[in-house]
Parts: C-alpha cells; sequence; structure tokens
C-alpha cells in the first residue's frame, strides 16, 4: 500500500480521524467560539475495547468510520486522543441533541457487531461517556476532559456502557 501525504499532517493514519494535536486545536478554538456566542458544547468519549486478530485486521478503521458517520453534522468531529480513546466535539448542542447522538452511535455500533461479530475472533466491549457544558471564561477547556474522563472511569466498574452528564 502506498501511502498518501495528502492528510498526514491532521488525520490518524491507522483510523482516519482527526489527530490528537489537530482534535485540541479545533476544540480550543471552538470552546473560545462557544463562549462569545454563548452557546453550549458537548465532549464525548467513546473507548471501544476491540480485539483484533490478524485475521480481522482493519475492524477499527471500519468502526470509526461507522461512529464518524453517526454524527451527522459537518460542524461535529472526531479525532484519535490515544491507542484506546475517541474523543467527539459536539457544537452549539443541547442535552436533547446530545443524548440523540450517543443513541445514534450507539445503534452504529449495534450495526457494526452483527455485521462483523459473528466470527469468534472479534470480541468487543465499549463506553461511551458525554460531558455537556456552556462554556465561560472562568471555565477551562480542561475541567470538560477531566470530567469526561472521570465518567469513564466511574462505568468501569458498573455495567452500563453509556452515561451522559451536564458540566455545572
Amino acid at each position: 500500500m502506498i501511502y498518501s501525504f495528502r492528510n498526514s499532517g491532521f488525520r490518524d493514519p491507522e483510523t482516519g480521524v482527526y489527530n490528537h494535536t489537530y482534535f485540541m486545536e479545533v476544540f480550543n478554538r471552538e470552546w473560545h467560539r462557544h463562549i462569545r456566542d454563548k452557546q453550549s458544547l458537548a465532549l464525548l468519549y467513546l473507548y471501544p475495547h476491540l480485539q483484533e486478530t490478524t485475521k480481522k485486521a482493519g475492524m477499527l478503521e471500519l468502526l470509526t468510520k461507522d461512529v464518524e458517520g453517526a454524527l451527522l453534522r459537518s460542524t461535529d468531529m472526531m479525532g484519535r486522543l490515544n491507542q484506546e480513546c475517541f474523543a467527539m466535539g459536539l457544537f452549539n448542542i443541547d442535552d436533547a441533541g446530545t443524548e440523540v447522538v450517543v443513541e445514534r452511535i450507539k445503534a452504529q455500533i449495534a450495526e457494526f457487531l452483527a455485521k462483523y461479530g459473528k466470527d469468534a475472533s472479534l470480541r468487543m466491549d465499549y463506553r461511551i461517556a458525554a460531558c455537556i457544558c456552556l462554556p465561560t471564561k472562568d471555565r477551562k477547556p480542561e475541567t470538560l476532559f477531566m470530567n469526561t474522563e472521570t465518567m469513564v472511569r466511574l462505568m468501569d466498574s458498573t455495567s452500563e456502557n453509556s452515561a451522559i452528564e451536564r458540566l455545572q
């Protein structure tokens, strides 16, 4: 396969979603725009505990394409934060809209598992945490990221695979 340099500056080479640096840059810019416009936004974390085998390589890329397809608005974005976590920025959205997006993502994952999960060599568990907030000058974006991460860690001790919370 020939490597393409077309998107190498802002795309994750394994999955095709935005890389960590680009995601954070855009999220920070949107954070400040939302302060100015007094609009709320949401940060979603997706931890797809996908166990691939060499026989089923490339499943993570297929999954991220399906999940990214659940983000129907062109302003929303998905990026890879690290080897096990994907983040999604939902801009100018409220609680109800965030719930709709989380349900669409869960439906996409269910379709993915129905399509590819028949093979015993592919196993997947996942966690989705969504935190909604109204950015202010006193609130730092790091607070939103830390709160969302904490939500995921708390879910690890329960049987829940998704949670939504509003940051006050």
